[in-house]
This record gives C-alpha cells, structure tokens and sequence, in this order.
C-alpha cells in the first residue's frame, strides 16, 4: 500500500521497511504470542521520489530522529498489529508533511518608537521617585 503524502509525493510500498516484534503491555491471553509491536523504518537517501532539495530539507529538519537518513517509527499502543500499522503510517505522512513545509518567512526588526521610548523612561523615573521617598535620611535635629 503506497503511502500518500501530499499531491506531489507518493512513497511507493517497496520504499517501506517493517519489522515486527512482541509489545508489552495489554493483550490478554496472546500477549507473549502475537507480534503487534511495529517499526516503520524509511530511508531519507535512498528515496526516488523525493528530490535532493526535499531530502536535504528533510535531513536538515527531522535529524533529531533519523538514524543515518533513515526515519525510524516504532508504536506499540493498540493491541493489533494493523491498528498499529495504520497508526505509524499516518505518524510518519504527518512528519514528513512537517518537514517539508517552506520554512516561516523570517521576522523583520524594528525599533521602538520615540513615543513607546519616552513611556518606559518616565515609568523607570517614576518608580526611582517612589523609591527615593521610602528612603529614611537622617534628619539634621540629632
């Protein structure tokens, strides 16, 4: 089952890896014998349909959980292995849907205004004032 991404991508089946082991946690009276635990593994590099652009985009924003270019899944939450099969293949359309996005357009700076200036110097003045009053001075009598 080819794995659609967006309208331009369309990762082909044969790009997949699966691997299959025991989960822990629920399954009831098969829990030491099915093998429901799933991981998804896809190979950033070695894809066809991506191009080196996307994949350097891809590498570049998704490194924190590729291991050497290949993008590892691993769920365990349902107790069937389709269910979570299904689940990973979605996780892994929506990471590289994220990845893939244009990056946000940088923000441009700007100064304070005069007006917003002289604000946060009369503030500053005033609480110098209050504070300069609560001062306990000596008087000249002692």
């Amino acid at each position: 089952m080819d794995l659609t991404i967006n309208s331009n991508f369309v990762i082909p089946s044969s790009e997949l890896k699966w691997h299959f082991s025991r989960s822990s946690g629920p399954g009831g009276q098969s829990v030491n014998k099915t093998e429901s635990r799933v991981e998804l593994m896809f190979d950033i590099n070695r894809s066809s349909v991506i191009g080196p652009f996307h994949k350097q985009r891809l590498l570049e924003r998704l490194k924190k959980r590729c291991i050497n270019g290949c993008l590892n899944i691993v769920v365990s939450e349902e107790r069937s292995q389709y269910q979570n099969r299904q689940l990973a293949l979605s996780r892994l359309a929506d990471l590289l849907q994220e990845g893939l996005k244009p990056s946000p357009k940088a923000r441009k700076g700007t100064k304070p205004t005069r007006a917003s200036q002289k604000r946060r110097i009369n503030t500053k003045k005033h609480r110098g004032a209050l504070k300069q009053k609560r001062q306990s001075k000596p008087s000249s009598d002692d």
